[in-house]
């Protein structure tokens, strides 16, 4: 009779660790190798597109100086219907519609799938993010382009790095990354990123487009993305991924093919 509650919270417990746990695969040698070279190939080009835009910022040369003839490029592009499309693209990015976009995503993929480590781990990147970006801004201080040519109302807040470009890299970076290395698919692989492609580079046209960021914001953002998209490689690679003659315990390892799962 006493021990069916002790049965029953020792399920539940099981359950969380199940659900919640790293999500053990089996791969091969060299992929593992693979995924951790690649993860730190990303670091280090992420680290040199980041360091040389800041340093361009600050000392007001390189990269720092196509941000006005950008910036009038762009003015001079403006029309009604190029407009609508470039403040859709913000909202959703944006400070309101991110979190939303990200909370939907998360919940519903940790409740459908079978494993909550990819959704937990997409969540934790973006919360990084969003911090670093909250960090940098103060330290930089980089102002934003004129008042008068933002499109959604006047926003005085520091520019570098621009947040919704920063948020999308996350989001779609990471995604593609979690999707393709568990598929094994050559054309989702190509699929994924090429949409993380498209969807960063429609997010940096946005913020220029409606007057909010220069050109070295939006590229701070993109290298501090693939940073950070690095570590989550290096960081899932070296928790789930095991080689079978070098796999201590195996745990609940999950078959690959599976976008769910």
């Amino acid at each position: 009779m006493q021990q069916e509650p002790v049965a029953g919270a020792a399920d539940r417990r099981g359950w969380w660790h199940r659900k919640f746990a790293p999500q053990v695969r089996t791969v091969g040698r060299v992929e593992r190798a693979v995924l951790l070279r690649a993860a730190v190939v990303l670091a280090i080009a992420g680290t040199v597109v980041f360091g040389t835009v800041l340093v361009g910022v600050l000392t007001h040369t390189g990269f720092q100086r196509l941000d006005r003839p950008v910036d009038e490029w762009f003015d001079t592009q403006r029309d009604a219907d190029r407009t609508n499309v470039m403040v859709v693209l913000a909202t959703v990015f944006g400070p309101i519609g991110m979190p939303i976009v990200v909370l939907v995503v998360t919940v519903a993929w940790a409740f459908l799938a079978h494993h909550a480590w990819r959704p937990l781990v997409l969540a934790c990147g973006m919360v990084l993010g969003v911090m670093t970006a909250q960090a940098l801004a103060p330290l930089v201080r980089h102002p934003r382009p004129p008042v008068a040519e933002m499109l959604l109302g006047p926003d005085h807040s520091f520019s570098f790095p621009s947040g919704h470009v920063l948020g999308a890299s996350d989001f779609f970076l990471i995604g593609a990354f979690l999707i393709a290395s568990r598929t094994h698919r050559r054309w989702i692989t190509v699929g994924v990123f090429a949409l993380a492609a498209l969807m960063i580079a429609s997010q940096v046209i946005s913020r220029l487009y409606l007057g909010y960021h220069w050109l070295t914001d939006t590229l701070s953002s993109v290298g501090l993305s693939m940073m950070i998209t690095a570590l989550t490689i290096a960081v899932d690679t070296h928790l789930t991924a095991r080689v079978p003659e070098l796999a201590q315990d195996p745990g609940p390892t999950t078959a690959t093919g599976d976008l769910v799962r």
